[in-house]
C-alpha cells in the first residue's frame, strides 16, 4: 500500500471516528424508541450519516482536485500540464462517487422521513415523488445530475478555462442539500441560509485544496512550492471566511450563550470551534515555518504538518455531519405567519425615522458590499504605494455606489421592501439605475489590471491574466454586446412582474437574493455599455450611446404606467399572508410603486447625460491633441507647420509676394 492510500485510509478513519463520537455524544446514535411507533431501523440510523459523510467528502475532494488543476498548478497559455490533467481525471471518479453517495443519501433520507426500513421503499411511488416534489429530494437529485455531468466533462477537459467552469459547477453542486436543512427552518432563515452557504463553499475550498496539496506532496510531484504558496494565500482568506460564516450560522440558530453547554447541538459547536482554532494554529505554522522549509528544498516538515492538519479536518467534517443530524435547541417564536416568512415581525407604520433606524442584516449583500469596497480600496492603496496615480473622482464614485448599495439592502428600506410594493420598487430602481452608474464610473476592471501583478511564470495565469481572458472570451462578447445588455435591462423587468416569477422570488430567500442580484447586474451591464470606463468587447460611438439611452428609458416609464393602470394585485398570495394592517390598501400601494417606477428615471438619466457629455468632450479633446501631435511630428520631418492647409496658404502668400516684387 503506497503512502497516498495510507493517507486516504487515515482520513476516512478520522472522519468516521469523529462522526461516531459526535453522534453518541449528541444522542443521535441511540435515540429513544417508543414501542408501537414506526422506526427506520439501525441500518438507516447509521447509513444516513455515513452516506452523507461520503457525499460531503467526495464533493470536497472534487472541488479540491478541480481547484488544484485550475489555479494551483501553472498552465501554459491556458493548456493544462500533466499533473493537472491527472487531477482532472481523478475528479471524474470522485464526482461519480459524489453522485452515487447522493443517491444513497436520498434513499436513506426517505427511509428516515417515512420511518420505514430501506427494504420497504423499493417498488412504490414514494421514491419518485420524494425526488421530484420534496425540497430535499430535489436538492439531492440535482447533486446526482451535476455530479454525473462533472464526471463526464472532466474526462475531456484539457484547458484551464474548461476546468474553471467545472470548478464553479462543483461549488454550486455543494449548495442545494445544505440550504434545505436546518438553515431553511431557522427563525432568521436569511442569515442562516447565507451563513451556511458561505461556510460550506469556503470550507470546501480550504479542505479540498489542502487534501490535494497533501497528495501532491506525498507523490513528490513537481511545482509543489508554487502550489503551496498559492494555497497559503487562499487558505488565509478561507480561514477568515469559515470563522465569520460559522459565527453567523450559530447566531441564527442559538438564542442564548448558555445553549453552548446546555444542549447537544451547542456542545458539538464548541468541539468544532476548538478544532477550528487548532487548524488556524496549523495554518500559521505553515506560513511561518514549513513554507520556508519547502522553498529551501526540505518538504518533509510540510508533509508531516499537512497530514496532521488533514486528519484534524477529517475529524471536523465528521463532527459537521453529526451536527446536521442533531436538532438545534428549540426557539420560541411568535405564532405569526409573517414572522415565518420574513424572519422578523411586520414592522410598524412606515416613517422616515423607521426607514433610517430599523436596520436589518442581509448577510449576502453585506458580504458583497464589503468585498466591493475592500478590494477596490486595496487596489488604490497598492497603486499609491507604487507611486502611480488614480483619479479621486473614480474612487469617490465607486465608494458612493457601495454606500447606496448598503443603504438599499441593509437599512429599513430592506425591511419595508418585503412588506410594501412601493418601497420594493424604490429599492429596485435604486439598485438598477443608481448604484450601477456610480460603480461603472469607478472603473474597477481598469484598476484591477493596473494594480495586479502579472503572473510570475510566462504563459501562466494569475488573477490579472484571468481578468484579461474573461474580457476577451466569447461569453463576454455576447453578454457585453449593447443589444444584449439593452434587451436584458428592459425585458427582464416586464418578465419579472407580469409573470409569477416575482411571487416565487419573494417566497424564498434564495429567490429574493437572485432577484436583487439580477437588478444590480443587469443595471451594471447596461450602464457599462453607455458610460463605462473599463475596456469592453464592443465600443459604441458617443452618439450611439446617447441614442441607446433615449430609446431605453421610455420603456421604464411605460412599465410604471402599466403598473399604475393594473386592477389586479401582483404576488397577492405573498402580501395576503403578511397581513399588513396599516398604510394604503395593497392595490393602491402597488399603484404608488408604478408611479415611482414612472418618475424615478429622470435623475439617473440626468446623471448619465452629464457623465456622457464629459466623456464625449474628453474624447474629442484627446483626439484633437493626438492630431496636433501627429501634425507636429510631420512638421518636424518636413520642415513645415504640420498643417497641410496652412502650409498651402503660406506658399500661396509667398508666391504673391514674389509677384509683387517682380521676381
Amino acid at each position: 500500500m503506497n503512502r497516498t492510500a495510507r493517507l486516504a485510509l487515515a482520513l476516512v478513519g478520522a472522519a468516521v471516528a469523529g462522526l461516531a463520537i459526535a453522534m453518541i455524544a449528541g444522542g443521535a446514535a441511540f435515540p429513544r424508541i417508543i414501542p408501537g411507533l414506526p422506526s427506520p431501523g439501525t441500518f438507516t440510523r447509521w447509513g444516513l450519516p455515513l452516506s452523507k459523510l461520503a457525499m460531503d467528502t467526495a464533493g470536497v475532494l472534487t472541488v479540491g482536485l478541480l481547484l488544484a488543476a485550475t489555479f494551483f498548478l501553472p498552465s501554459d497559455k491556458g493548456m493544462l500540464g500533466k499533473p493537472a490533467l491527472d487531477y482532472l481525471k481523478a475528479a471524474s471518479w470522485t464526482a461519480l462517487t459524489w453522485a452515487g453517495a447522493a443517491a444513497a443519501t436520498m434513499v436513506f433520507t426517505l427511509s428516515d422521513l417515512l420511518a420505514e426500513p430501506v427494504t420497504n421503499l423499493f417498488g412504490g411511488l414514494e421514491f419518485s415523488s420524494f425526488a421530484s416534489q420534496n425540497d430535499l429530494g430535489i436538492a439531492l437529485t440535482l447533486v446526482v445530475l451535476f455530479g454525473v455531468a462533472i464526471a463526464l466533462f472532466s474526462r475531456g477537459a484539457i484547458t484551464s478555462g474548461a476546468s474553471a467552469g467545472l470548478f464553479v459547477l462543483a461549488l454550486l453542486t455543494m449548495l442545494p442539500p445544505a440550504l434545505t436543512g436546518h438553515a431553511s427552518s431557522s427563525p432568521n432563515h436569511g442569515l442562516a441560509t447565507t451563513g451556511v452557504a458561505s461556510h460550506l463553499l469556503t470550507l470546501a475550498i480550504w479542505v479540498g485544496g489542502l487534501a490535494i496539496l497533501g497528495v501532491h506532496a506525498l507523490r513528490r510531484q513537481p511545482q509543489l512550492d508554487v502550489a503551496a504558496a498559492r494555497f497559503s494565500v487562499a487558505a488565509l482568506w478561507c480561514y477568515v471566511a469559515v470563522g465569520l460564516s460559522g459565527l453567523f450560522s450559530v447566531l441564527a440558530r442559538l438564542t442564548a450563550v448558555f445553549d453552548l453547554w446546555t444542549s447537544s447541538y451547542g456542545v458539538l459547536i464548541v468541539a468544532k470551534t476548538v478544532a477550528f482554532v487548532l487548524l488556524g494554529y496549523a495554518g500559521w505554522w505553515h506560513r511561518q515555518r514549513t513554507l520556508v522549509d519547502l522553498g529551501a528544498g526540505r518538504p518533509r516538515a510540510f508533509v508531516r504538518l499537512a497530514v496532521g492538519e488533514l486528519v484534524l479536518m477529517s475529524l471536523t467534517m465528521g463532527l459537521g455531519v453529526a451536527l446536521s443530524r442533531t436538532s438545534p435547541p428549540p426557539v420560541s417564536t411568535p405564532a405569526d405567519r409573517a414572522f415565518e416568512l420574513l424572519g422578523y415581525p411586520v414592522p410598524p407604520p412606515i416613517t422616515v425615522g423607521n426607514l433610517a433606524s430599523m436596520w436589518w442584516l442581509d448577510l449576502f449583500f453585506a458580504i458583497v458590499a464589503a468585498l466591493l469596497g475592500g478590494l477596490y480600496a486595496a487596489g488604490v492603496v497598492r497603486l499609491r504605494r507604487r507611486g502611480d496615480a488614480w483619479p479621486w473622482g473614480r474612487t469617490i464614485s465607486w465608494m458612493l455606489g457601495v454606500l447606496v448599495l448598503v443603504i438599499a439592502t441593509q437599512s429599513g428600506v430592506a425591511r419595508y421592501s418585503k412588506v410594501m410594493f412601493s418601497v420594493h420598487m424604490a429599492e429596485h430602481m435604486t439598485l438598477t439605475m443608481v448604484v450601477p452608474i456610480f460603480l461603472v464610473l469607478g472603473a474597477p476592471v481598469t484598476l484591477a489590471l493596473r494594480a495586479l501583478r502579472p503572473a510570475a511564470r510566462r504563459g501562466d495565469r494569475g488573477p490579472r491574466e484571468w481578468i484579461t481572458v474573461i474580457l476577451h472570451s466569447r461569453y463576454m462578447r455576447v453578454v457585453g454586446h449593447p443589444a444584449f445588455a439593452t434587451i436584458v435591462f428592459i425585458v427582464s423587468t416586464y418578465a419579472l412582474y407580469f409573470t409569477p416569477l416575482f411571487g416565487a422570488a419573494m417566497e424564498e430567500h434564495l429567490g429574493h437574493i437572485v432577484m436583487t442580484l439580477h437588478f444590480l447586474v443587469s443595471g451594471t451591464l447596461f450602464f457599462w455599455v453607455i458610460i463605462g470606463v473599463d475596456p469592453a468587447p464592443h465600443r459604441l460611438p458617443h452618439y450611439a450611446r446617447l441614442l441607446t439611452l433615449f430609446v431605453t428609458m421610455p420603456f421604464h416609464a411605460f412599465f410604471g404606467i402599466a403598473l399604475m393602470m393594473m386592477g389586479t394585485l401582483i404576488a397577492s398570495d405573498w402580501y395576503d399572508q403578511l397581513g399588513r394592517t396599516w398604510g394604503l390598501p395593497l392595490l393602491d400601494d402597488q399603484q404608488d410603486g408604478g408611479a415611482i417606477a414612472w418618475g424615478f428615471g429622470e435623475i439617473p438619466t440626468l446623471i448619465v447625460l452629464l457623465a456622457l457629455a464629459v466623456q464625449w468632450w474628453r474624447a474629442d479633446d484627446r483626439q484633437a491633441r493626438r492630431a496636433d501631435r501627429r501634425a507636429d511630428a510631420a512638421a518636424a520631418r518636413t520642415g513645415g507647420s504640420g498643417d497641410t492647409e496652412l502650409d498651402d496658404y503660406n506658399d500661396y502668400l509667398a508666391r504673391l509676394q514674389k509677384l509683387d516684387k517682380g521676381e
